[in-house]
């Protein structure tokens, strides 16, 4: 859970943080027509979906990265 923590304060949070500033300032028209005819939520889900799932994958990476290390911590202690 560390690992995570510390990948989500060092890559995603500043890649997010420059994209909500770059997106704020930005006047998109096609953005605007998703909002006007309701598209915005397929497209908001469809990226929720997308985040869900990788980090439902780092989640299961560290747990098994987790279960790795324990089998290994014994053994490199007996050499």
């Amino acid at each position: 859970m560390r690992r995570i923590s510390s990948l989500i304060s060092r890559f995603i949070l500043p890649v997010l943080f420059l994209l909500s500033s770059v997106l704020s300032n930005a006047q998109v028209e096609m953005a605007d027509d998703f909002r006007g005819e309701g598209k915005i939520y397929v497209v908001l889900a469809i990226i929720l979906v997308i985040l869900a799932g990788f980090f439902y994958l780092l989640f299961r990476l560290d747990k098994k990265t987790k279960r790795l290390e324990e089998e290994v911590k014994p053994r490199h202690e007996e050499n």
